[in-house]
């Protein structure tokens, strides 16, 4: 039986079990961590399987599944929130003896990235929030759908049609491979405590506080795709405003998922940020 490649290694993080991925080599350069989103199925593999290969050439990559999804551990006790989420991610750099790393934050892992860099600001170096969430805003029909899915392999289908401008970039076998994920035992059991309706109350729990947010002084990249259905592109454009050392690039013809619709693009600019602090 061949094993699916969203599995990596584990490592105990604070006493949960933790699937992640470690690519590449460090070379005297910060390491960058890869946070995903929050779409029903989704993997740090399946979030940046086209993203690690490549930035791995020249950074070691880390990539964890985040307490509640893919293949990390579920306590039934579990409360998920941001406090909750903050508290794994610092507990599995420090399973890994990392002392800092950049970060690379997309949608509900945007909101994370933000919440991290407020509460251990010195843990953090360079920051990109891509289709990031972290901010108020009103709640899309998009991502009342996502966050509200019920696995089917169509439903699956449909949510992939959202998160693309273009839908032959997201083929059938990414909707069978997020399908078969979100039906692992517990997974959507796990998937729908997490935001329960209404929802908006959800996109307000993974908002930080302004006040917190314009003393972020982390060099911050923002990239949103102009056609975003799930997160309003007017989210990351408070976040410019927000963070004082931001700069913000949108992409046309662009949905939710920059780095798979304008891949190279997306890596040439990251690695670009990054590599200006190597410098």
């Amino acid at each position: 039986m061949s094993v699916s490649p969203e599995v990596g290694q584990l490592i105990q993080a604070g006493g949960i079990n933790t699937n992640y991925h470690d690519l590449g080599e460090a070379n005297g350069k910060l390491p960058i961590t890869f946070i995903h989103g929050s779409g029903p199925g989704v993997t740090s593999w399946a979030n940046w399987r086209l993203v690690f290969p490549e930035v791995a050439k020249s950074y070691r990559v880390l990539g964890p599944d985040m307490l509640g999804f893919g293949f990390t551990e579920r306590p039934e006790d579990v409360k998920y929130n941001l406090d909750t989420w903050v508290k794994h991610t610092l507990d599995f750099l420090d399973a890994l003896g990392i002392e800092k790393t950049h970060l690379v934050g997309n949608s509900f892992g945007g909101a994370l990235s933000v919440a991290l860099a407020i509460h251990s600001p010195d843990r953090f170096e360079r920051i990109v929030l891509m289709g990031a969430a972290g901010t108020k805003f009103q709640l899309t029909d998009g991502l009342d759908f996502a966050w509200g899915y019920t696995p089917s392999v169509e439903n699956m289908k449909t949510l992939l049609d959202l998160f693309a401008y273009d839908r032959s970039l997201v083929n059938d076998e990414l909707a069978q491979m997020r399908y078969e994920a979100s039906v692992r035992p517990g997974i959507q059991e796990a998937y729908a405590s997490m935001f329960p309706a209404p929802r908006q109350n959800g996109v307000d729990a993974l908002a930080s506080d302004e006040a917190a947010v314009r003393k972020i002084e982390h060099e911050t990249l923002i990239i949103h795709g102009r056609e975003d259905r799930i997160l309003p592109m007017e989210a990351s454009r408070r976040l410019f405003e927000l963070i004082p050392n931001s700069q913000l690039h949108m992409f046309g013809k662009c949905g939710h998922w920059t780095q798979i619709e304008h891949n190279r693009r997306f890596i040439n600019l990251i690695l670009s940020f990054f590599n200006e602090h190597e410098s």
